[in-house]
Parts: C-alpha cells; structure tokens; sequence
C-alpha cells in the first residue's frame, strides 16, 4: 500500500486547497472518503469471498477423504462379518455346551399384561384412561350460559 505520513498528507491538503478552493473542498473531501469506503468495502468482500472458496474447496476435500475412510471402513467390515458368518455356518451345530439344556424364560407369554383391566370396564365405570390439559378442563367443565 501506499506510504503516507504526516507531511506527505499536509502536502496534498494544501495542493487541493489550491486548486479546488476552500469552498469546494468540503464537498470533494467527503466525496473521495465515500469513494475510498466503498473501495475499502469491496476489497473486503472479495478477500471474504476468495477465503470462503478456499475455505469450501478444503472442506470438499475434507469431506472425500472421510467418505472414502469411511468406505474403506466399511468395506472391511463387510468383509470381517462375511468371514465370521461363513465360519458360523461352517462349524458343526453341536458345542460344547449340548448336554446343557437351552434357557427358557421363566413366563412363556412374558409381554402379556395379564392383570390389566379392560378398557370395556373402565369406560363403564368412568375411569380416567387420559389426562386433561388445564384448558381441555376448563372448556369440558365450564358451566353452560343461557342467554
């Protein structure tokens, strides 16, 4: 960027009073500080967006070396289940475990609720099979106006 010290700066401001006149000054002043901002801004913007492509461009290759890790992962465990499987079916089915007999849950029907109450009796005796919100209560209990 461009050098400018303390005496550089006075120098211009005295050639620009010269030529433009101190009435016009102001208004050319404020004019090239407008014209700089904008610059300043659109420089910044750039550099953003050249970052950000940077940044997308490094992240796409991020993303392809995990997905083809992934892959790889995959693919070996595929392979492992496969081997693991084949030997399961390939070893005879008795072990060493076959004088033992095979576990049996104590309840056969053990996801059954047994002592539940039916809904039939519930709904006959008015039990309350769900729960009221505040405002549910109030509208079903509120009492009726006459007009």
């Amino acid at each position: 960027m461009i050098d400018l010290g303390i005496s550089k700066l006075a120098l211009i401001g005295a050639v620009a009073l010269v030529v433009i006149g101190p009435e016009k000054l102001p208004r050319v002043a404020r004019t090239v500080g407008a014209l700089l901002g904008k610059a300043q801004r659109y420089i910044a913007n750039l550099k953003a967006e050249v970052n950000r492509a940077v940044d997308l461009d490094e992240l796409k290759k991020m993303r392809d070396s995990v997905e083809s890790a992934a892959h790889d992962i995959e693919q070996s465990i595929q392979t492992q289940a496969s081997a693991f499987e084949s030997d399961i079916i390939s070893t005879d089915k008795t072990s060493i475990y076959s004088d033992q007999p095979q576990y049996k849950h104590p309840q056969k029907n053990w996801r059954l609720k047994k002592g539940a109450t039916p809904q039939w009796y519930k709904a006959r005796n008015g039990v309350r099979t769900r729960a009221l919100s505040g405002a549910a209560r109030v509208a079903r209990y509120r009492p009726v106006r006459s007009r």
